[in-house]
């Protein structure tokens, strides 16, 4: 194969090609026509002596072959980029990025009013675009679509950066007039109604299931290790309203530390140590190889990390 007859286009197509497993949205990813995808598809089979995609019942598949190319055709796309890239300049005074970060809403009360801050007073043309882990997917953060991720994650694909933010321990939050305040320890956390929430990863959630403990996350899994477990009245998939619910129902939010504090100076709760030891959490962001040398997100990211000082030290 000769590669001064290559046009270096097709190694993109079977980039994004690889990743979509669909050429109409591979199409609309690369802005260009669903025929001219097609034909793209065509000169890569051509090209390469294999199809490529296989369409099966499961959609399309990648062939052997294509599997084997995927990462190395990805490192060269990505060195590429950082050649042709060179020393760009970022001045954030003048700039009027948009920023789009997918947070939960953990991290977007707790960390987001300090990042605005300080946008506000070196940036103040910038913008963000603050979007929730159903929002999107691993595909749209490694596509470079969404400029970070900041969230707890279990599992992630080992082609994306990560920093860790902070490590949060939990906290139990209540009305200041739940009957167990006087009397909290284990039984009376136990004996009390709860209200769960949790929200990790990426894309839609699905129904939970109360005696699924290995899905229930660390406080039940905690539990467990005790041979106990909380009686859960309410789900929810958001911070404020389990805080609303501890309030309103004297149900027991037993949730990361930094958001219980939102509330510290509210007289209405109270805020105690859980009476079992609970693993500290890790809040992290994660964002695309593609992104990791743009100049304007190297400075996003150092922010981002001096707003989680800022936050740690109380400032």
């Amino acid at each position: 194969m000769n590669i001064s007859k290559i046009d270096l286009n097709l190694l993109i197509y079977l980039d994004v090609l690889l990743r979509e497993k669909n050429v109409t949205r591979a199409a609309g990813q690369l802005n260009i026509t669903q025929p001219a995808m097609s034909n793209g598809l065509k000169r890569l089979r051509t090209l390469f002596n294999d199809p490529i995609l296989v369409r099966t019942s499961d959609g399309m598949v990648p062939t052997e072959k294509a599997r084997i190319l995927a990462p190395s055709i990805r490192k060269i796309l990505l060195e590429l980029e950082e050649a042709l890239q060179g020393e760009e300049e970022f001045n954030e005074q003048s700039s009027t990025r948009v920023f789009r970060i997918m947070a939960s809403d953990y991290a977007a009360s707790t960390l987001l009013p300090k990042l605005l801050k300080l946008l506000n007073r070196v940036a103040p043309n910038i913008t963000i675009d603050i979007m929730t882990p159903s929002d999107v997917t691993f595909h749209d953060v490694e596509a470079g679509k969404i400029d970070m991720a900041i969230n707890r994650f279990e599992e992630l694909p080992q082609s994306f950066h990560q920093k860790s933010i902070w490590r949060d321990s939990f906290s139990c939050l209540l009305s200041a007039e739940n009957p167990v305040v006087g009397k909290f320890n284990l039984n009376s956390y136990l004996s009390a109604k709860h209200v769960w929430v949790s929200k990790t990863g990426f894309g839609v959630g699905i129904g939970m299931n109360p005696g699924d403990i290995q899905k229930l996350g660390w406080v039940d899994e905690s539990l467990a290790r005790l041979g106990k477990k909380r009686d859960i009245k309410v789900f929810t998939r958001n911070y404020h309203v389990a805080m609303q619910l501890a309030f309103e129902d004297n149900l027991i939010a037993t949730l990361p530390t930094k958001a219980a504090l939102l509330h510290k100076n509210d007289s209405n709760y109270t805020i105690i140590k859980p009476p079992f030891e609970i693993p500290d959490m890790e809040l992290k962001m994660i964002w695309s190889p593609l992104l990791h040398h743009d100049a304007s997100h190297i400075w996003f990211r150092q922010l981002v990390i001096e707003a989680a000082r800022q936050v740690q030290a109380g400032e």
